[in-house]
Protein backbone atom coordinates (compact mmCIF):
# COMPACT_ATOMS: atom_id res chain seq x y z
CA UNK A 1 0.00 0.00 0.00
CA UNK A 2 0.98 3.55 -0.05
CA UNK A 3 1.86 6.11 2.38
CA UNK A 4 1.60 9.76 2.70
CA UNK A 5 2.54 12.88 3.90
CA UNK A 6 1.86 16.25 4.89
CA UNK A 7 3.12 19.03 7.39
CA UNK A 8 1.28 21.19 9.30
CA UNK A 9 3.11 24.07 10.74
CA UNK A 10 2.26 26.61 13.41
CA UNK A 11 4.08 29.04 15.07
CA UNK A 12 3.29 31.12 18.28
CA UNK A 13 4.72 34.34 17.29
CA UNK A 14 4.59 37.19 19.84
CA UNK A 15 1.35 36.41 21.69
CA UNK A 16 1.36 35.91 25.54
CA UNK A 17 -1.01 31.91 24.59
CA UNK A 18 -2.27 31.31 28.16
CA UNK A 19 -4.87 34.17 27.88
CA UNK A 20 -6.29 32.11 24.76
CA UNK A 21 -5.71 34.90 22.36
CA UNK A 22 -3.11 33.39 19.89
CA UNK A 23 -3.77 33.11 15.90
CA UNK A 24 -4.81 29.44 14.58
CA UNK A 25 -3.73 30.33 11.19
CA UNK A 26 -0.97 27.70 9.99
CA UNK A 27 0.28 26.31 6.70
CA UNK A 28 -0.23 22.72 5.35
CA UNK A 29 2.95 21.56 3.17
CA UNK A 30 2.41 18.51 0.56
CA UNK A 31 5.12 16.48 -0.44
CA UNK A 32 5.66 18.17 -3.54
CA UNK A 33 5.81 21.27 -2.20
CA UNK A 34 3.17 22.96 -2.32
CA UNK A 35 1.82 24.28 0.75
CA UNK A 36 -1.87 26.41 1.42
CA UNK A 37 -2.92 28.62 4.01
CA UNK A 38 -5.14 27.41 7.04
CA UNK A 39 -6.98 28.11 10.25
CA UNK A 40 -9.19 27.04 12.34
CA UNK A 41 -12.93 27.27 10.90
CA UNK A 42 -14.38 31.21 11.94
CA UNK A 43 -18.01 29.21 13.14
CA UNK A 44 -15.29 27.52 16.23
CA UNK A 45 -12.93 30.40 16.21
CA UNK A 46 -13.70 33.74 15.94
CA UNK A 47 -11.60 36.26 13.81
CA UNK A 48 -9.27 37.76 14.98
CA UNK A 49 -7.84 34.55 16.04
CA UNK A 50 -9.12 32.52 12.63
CA UNK A 51 -8.70 33.41 9.63
CA UNK A 52 -11.19 32.99 7.14
CA UNK A 53 -9.13 33.35 3.21
CA UNK A 54 -7.88 30.19 4.89
CA UNK A 55 -8.51 26.26 3.96
CA UNK A 56 -9.99 24.87 7.70
CA UNK A 57 -10.00 21.23 8.22
CA UNK A 58 -13.11 20.40 7.67
CA UNK A 59 -13.15 22.19 4.84
CA UNK A 60 -9.69 20.12 3.67
CA UNK A 61 -11.95 16.71 4.47
CA UNK A 62 -15.01 17.66 2.55
CA UNK A 63 -12.18 18.91 -0.20
CA UNK A 64 -10.61 15.28 -0.04
CA UNK A 65 -13.48 13.70 -0.27
CA UNK A 66 -14.95 15.14 -3.50
CA UNK A 67 -11.69 15.01 -5.24
CA UNK A 68 -11.11 11.39 -4.63
CA UNK A 69 -14.88 11.04 -5.94
CA UNK A 70 -14.26 13.38 -8.89
CA UNK A 71 -10.82 11.33 -9.86
CA UNK A 72 -12.21 7.99 -9.81
CA UNK A 73 -15.43 9.13 -11.54
CA UNK A 74 -13.13 10.91 -14.58
CA UNK A 75 -11.57 7.99 -14.97
CA UNK A 76 -14.94 5.50 -15.04
CA UNK A 77 -15.85 7.82 -17.78
CA UNK A 78 -12.97 7.69 -19.73
CA UNK A 79 -13.29 3.90 -19.40
CA UNK A 80 -16.43 4.08 -20.54
CA UNK A 81 -15.98 6.36 -23.76
CA UNK A 82 -17.11 9.03 -22.82
CA UNK A 83 -15.38 12.27 -23.21
CA UNK A 84 -15.62 14.66 -19.99
CA UNK A 85 -15.26 18.41 -20.53
CA UNK A 86 -16.15 19.69 -17.38
CA UNK A 87 -16.70 18.72 -13.73
CA UNK A 88 -17.83 20.69 -11.03
CA UNK A 89 -18.85 19.75 -7.41
CA UNK A 90 -20.48 21.91 -4.92
CA UNK A 91 -19.76 19.68 -2.00
CA UNK A 92 -21.46 20.09 1.22
CA UNK A 93 -20.98 18.80 5.10
CA UNK A 94 -22.97 18.66 7.64
CA UNK A 95 -21.20 18.53 11.52
CA UNK A 96 -23.22 17.55 14.10
CA UNK A 97 -23.01 14.87 16.88
CA UNK A 98 -23.17 11.05 15.82
CA UNK A 99 -23.92 8.00 17.48
CA UNK A 100 -21.44 8.47 20.06
CA UNK A 101 -22.05 11.62 20.81
CA UNK A 102 -19.02 13.17 19.10
CA UNK A 103 -19.45 15.89 17.21
CA UNK A 104 -18.29 14.93 13.75
CA UNK A 105 -19.05 15.07 9.65
CA UNK A 106 -23.00 13.42 10.21
CA UNK A 107 -23.51 13.52 6.17
CA UNK A 108 -21.76 14.54 3.10
CA UNK A 109 -23.55 15.41 -0.24
CA UNK A 110 -21.56 15.81 -3.21
CA UNK A 111 -23.62 17.71 -5.94
CA UNK A 112 -21.48 17.13 -9.44
CA UNK A 113 -22.41 18.64 -12.90
CA UNK A 114 -20.82 17.40 -15.77
CA UNK A 115 -20.25 19.02 -19.17
CA UNK A 116 -19.84 16.26 -21.66
CA UNK A 117 -17.96 16.26 -25.33
CA UNK A 118 -19.37 14.39 -28.46
CA UNK A 119 -22.16 12.49 -29.15
CA UNK A 120 -21.53 9.58 -26.07
CA UNK A 121 -22.89 11.53 -23.41
CA UNK A 122 -24.19 8.85 -20.67
CA UNK A 123 -27.65 8.68 -20.30
CA UNK A 124 -29.44 8.89 -16.38
CA UNK A 125 -28.48 5.15 -15.73
CA UNK A 126 -24.98 5.53 -16.96
CA UNK A 127 -23.92 8.05 -14.98
CA UNK A 128 -26.05 6.84 -12.18
CA UNK A 129 -23.51 4.09 -12.56
CA UNK A 130 -20.35 5.87 -13.08
CA UNK A 131 -21.00 8.01 -9.71
CA UNK A 132 -21.73 4.34 -8.40
CA UNK A 133 -18.26 3.22 -9.50
CA UNK A 134 -16.68 6.32 -8.44
CA UNK A 135 -18.17 6.12 -4.76
CA UNK A 136 -17.21 2.65 -4.38
CA UNK A 137 -13.92 3.44 -5.40
CA UNK A 138 -12.98 6.56 -3.24
CA UNK A 139 -10.55 6.03 -0.94
CA UNK A 140 -11.44 9.31 1.51
CA UNK A 141 -15.29 8.24 1.38
CA UNK A 142 -13.98 4.47 2.07
CA UNK A 143 -11.96 5.91 5.56
CA UNK A 144 -15.04 7.54 6.51
CA UNK A 145 -17.74 7.07 9.09
CA UNK A 146 -20.86 9.52 7.83
CA UNK A 147 -22.44 9.04 5.25
CA UNK A 148 -21.58 10.05 1.99
CA UNK A 149 -24.17 10.90 -0.75
CA UNK A 150 -24.01 12.00 -4.29
CA UNK A 151 -27.07 14.03 -5.91
CA UNK A 152 -25.93 14.51 -9.53
CA UNK A 153 -27.01 16.87 -11.58
CA UNK A 154 -27.29 17.48 -15.32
Amino acid sequence: MSAFTASVVWSRGDAVFTDNKYARAFAVVFDGGVSIAGSASPANVPAPFSQADAADPEELLLASVSACHMLWFIDYARRGGFVLDRYEDAAEGVMGKDDRGKVAFTRITLRPKCAWSRAHIPDAAALDELHHKAHEACFIANSLRCEVDVEARA
